[in-house]
């Protein structure tokens, strides 16, 4: 600053507001220091400045699957709201692995983040949370939500998993197959729980050879579903719980050379942007990406502000979009039952 000072000709305490915009200053003195600044390549020292401050304006990300469409919306939809706020992202990948979470977040808390949110992994209340929470860092869970007192906000499962499946109860289907997501995973357990719930309130029992652990992997659904639907035990219908998985399902049957919804009724939790495009057209069940991640940067921001008190744990609806995936057409009287299989 002392450079910049004098090559323009004017104080510190001139640049020091060109700067940071704490005064208005002359048009021909600020294009002095402009040019200045350009000429000998001058750039604020942020962490020295953060120092002073006490505060980084960065706040941290570890989620999982950057890879699945949904987590980078997801992703996208955070950035958007705390860059508005004026601060800027770090991101990490956890991979989903506990011990690659613990790693990530404290390198997170290392650089001094002035917040963080967590997509937690499994284990991580009594793993990765704890530490956090020791700093006194702000956090906010997001996507995958906990029995734990702090802020978090997520997409509802439980009841949009029973929907997906109780659609397909409807349209006369008994041997539903599931592809289900990482084990130990908040999201897992309820949207299992709402298939399990929307068959046994139609008296169907649950069978254990159509539970399908697909781990939110592409390869390792495409390989169960092939090895399902190419068993004696073939099932009418699939709801598959994740995007990632839904592509590994549709790969598999695309392979053995079946069709949607003729060989195989189809149903998904999460939504492409290109779900009605092409053929068959997805019946899925469509979270609010944009909803969830703006309000976690909210959150997040309110609680870093001290403008929030009580911890909330907030759920955001899901929409049911019908299409034809599912081998049946609504009607303005409903949707048609198709024939016990």
């Amino acid at each position: 600053m002392d450079d910049v000072a004098r090559i323009a000709g004017v104080s510190v305490s001139t640049v020091s507001h060109v700067l940071n915009g704490t005064r208005n200053v002359n048009p021909t003195t600020r294009q002095r220091v402009d040019a200045a600044i350009v000429e000998i390549g001058y750039r604020r020292n942020v962490v020295a400045r953060s120092l002073a401050a006490g505060r980084t304006n960065t706040v941290g990300l570890s989620i999982s699957a950057l890879t699945n469409p949904y987590f980078g919306s997801l992703v996208h939809a955070v950035e958007q709201r705390l860059s508005e706020a004026g601060y800027v992202l770090i991101l990490g990948d956890s991979h989903d692995e506990p011990t690659s979470e613990k790693r990530l977040t404290g390198s997170l808390l290392d650089r001094q983040v002035d917040g963080m949110i967590l997509a937690p992994a499994a284990g991580s209340e009594s793993t990765t949370i704890p530490e956090i929470v020791r700093s006194g860092t702000p956090l906010v869970l997001i996507d995958r939500m906990l029995d734990l007192p702090c802020d978090q906000v997520g997409p509802e499962n439980d009841a949009s998993a029973y929907e997906l499946t109780a659609h397909l109860l409807d349209a006369g289907h008994r041997r539903i197959a599931i592809v289900r997501g990482i084990e130990g995973i908040s999201s897992t357990t309820e949207r299992f729980d709402g298939y399990a719930r929307a068959l046994a309130d139609r008296g169907v029992d649950l069978d254990p050879r159509l539970i399908l652990d697909g781990r939110s992997n592409v390869e390792v659904a495409e390989m169960h579903v092939r090895e399902l639907m190419s068993s004696s035990n073939r099932p009418s219908a699939l709801v598959s719980m994740n995007n990632s998985m839904t592509i590994g399902s549709l790969k598999a049957v695309r392979t053995l050379g079946l069709s949607i919804p003729d060989d195989l009724a189809f149903v998904c939790y999460d939504d492409f942007e290109w779900s009605d495009l092409f053929e068959p057209r997805l019946t899925a069940a469509a979270q609010d990406v944009q909803t969830i991640g703006r309000t976690a940067a909210d959150l997040l921001l309110n609680r870093i502000e001290g403008r929030d008190d009580k911890p909330r744990s907030i759920r955001v609806p899901t929409t049911f979009n019908h299409r034809n995936s599912c081998g049946c057409a609504a009607t303005s009287a409903g949707i048609p039952a198709a024939p016990e299989r």
